[in-house]
């Protein structure tokens, strides 16, 4: 048995793939066998390349084994690979906690780190419970989210969810989350009744809500959906006339993926929580933040019980804490931010022109995204979208779709010879899959 088919026996005969109906996959997938990664590339066991058109699920911004993280990674395994931080701290987690407080938006002064973006949220979700409960108001337990809302897998992530795929085997269990319309252009509400929806809901119930928990100005694995920054902006006003706290989830929008450092950056808009993740650690290693206000970080002081008991046995591990630090370097003093903006306009070109393709429904862009709409109504579970995947798989890009959405968030720094690949494989594959 070849090398390949013996990996692909073992895989089918013992691993359980996230997101991935079982049955059809044992029975129907060919997967990519992948054996190596760098750059813009993934490569297989056979030596062929294909160009990662979604950053391996968002989180190879600076794309794979940048030369820099690799040696990162490599200097501080040979030094100290982990130690908690219980009672002990480290030069790497308090370096990195006081670099992330400078590029991140105003008035975010304290960290708090975790593993990937669930826990990151769910640590975001807890301190807003618990805050509320030191201020001496428990019966604000309840959370407002976006109908098409992704927040993570945990149960309080899941409880935000608005995506029901996602949520309906879980529903007896989650939190109390009000689920309010989604203020993006491709919503069924209009932005005017989308931001009523949610006035009404603070207004009315102020002093049982918690948080509103947002992803600013881009909904990702709810469809690629798009919002007006205004709409943040009002969500902001109106959590500080009710005093409710802001939630901003920027573990898929940070790091320059809408354009600038944060997502709400283009909305002028400081949270209360922000949760950071996937291009927070380039790729490189599970590891996450969580940052809070100040005066967030003080109702958790005096009594003992008041304390936040809660963390990870990985909390501000070393090697995630070196690599995370070199990240923010390389966005530095390679100016990814400033690069990225040009690679923007040429996505945003080409799916415009890709809207004229028939078949597509309705095209998209923003920062270094650009999506598709290929089938109305069919959601996660839509088939057409495979479809344009597997033919971008014979042409050389992994393609992976959101159901019927077709997508690209490639890595910020993609040669431009390789976005111009990529962008006429999703061309290609698009006529070919819808003609």
């Amino acid at each position: 048995m070849n090398p390949r088919a013996e990996i692909v026996r073992l895989d089918k005969q013992y691993v359980w793939h996230p997101y991935t109906p079982m049955d059809r996959y044992l029975d129907e997938v060919d997967p990519l066998v992948i054996d190596r990664a760098e750059g813009s590339r993934l490569f297989d066991v056979d030596g062929r390349s294909y160009l990662d058109a979604n950053s391996s699920w968002w989180v190879a911004s600076l794309g794979h084994a940048h030369p820099r993280l690799v040696a990162a990674l490599t200097k501080q395994a040979a030094r100290h690979p982990h130690s908690s931080l219980a009672g002990a701290t480290h030069e790497g987690a308090a370096r990195l906690a006081e670099e992330l407080v400078a590029v991140a938006p105003a008035g975010l002064t304290k960290v708090f780190y975790s593993d990937d973006g669930s826990t990151a949220v769910e640590v975001a979700i807890k301190l807003a419970l618990q805050f509320w409960q030191n201020r001496g108001q428990p019966k604000r337990r309840r959370f407002i989210a976006l109908d098409g809302a992704f927040h993570g897998e945990t149960i309080g992530a899941t409880s935000l969810g608005g995506v029901e795929i996602f949520r309906r085997p879980f529903a007896g269990v989650l939190l109390e989350c009000v689920h309010v319309p989604s203020p993006s252009d491709d919503a069924n509400e209009s932005f005017a009744r989308a931001f009523a929806a949610l006035e009404r809901v603070i207004t009315e119930g102020a002093d049982t809500i918690a948080a509103v928990v947002l992803e600013p100005i881009l909904q990702g694995a709810g469809g690629m959906r798009y919002y007006d920054p205004e709409y943040l902006r009002r969500a902001r006003a109106l959590c500080d006339a009710h005093e409710v706290l802001l939630v901003l989830d920027e573990v898929f929008t940070g790091y320059g993926r809408t354009g600038p450092m944060w997502a709400s950056d283009l909305a002028s808009v400081a949270p209360d929580l922000l949760c950071l993740a996937k291009g927070f650690s380039g790729g490189m290693f599970p590891m996450a933040a969580t940052l809070a206000t100040r005066a967030i970080f003080d109702a958790f002081l005096g009594d003992p019980e008041r304390a936040f008991y809660y963390g990870h046995s990985y909390c501000g591990n070393p090697l995630g804490a070196a690599v995370a630090r070199e990240v923010l370097a390389i966005y530095r003093d390679e100016r990814i931010l400033d690069h990225a903006q040009r690679k923007a306009q040429r996505i945003a070109a080409a799916f415009e022109a890709l809207g004229e393709i028939p078949g597509v429904t309705r095209a998209r862009s923003l920062g270094m995204t650009g999506a598709l709409d290929l089938v109305v109504g069919q959601g996660y579970l839509g088939r057409t979208g495979w479809r344009v995947y597997e033919e971008a798989r014979k042409r050389g890009a992994y393609l992976r779709p959101l159901g019927d959405v077709i997508y690209i968030a490639p890595p910020l720094n993609i040669p431009d010879a390789d976005l111009e690949e990529l962008l006429t494989i999703v061309r290609e594959s698009l006529i070919a899959a819808l003609g």
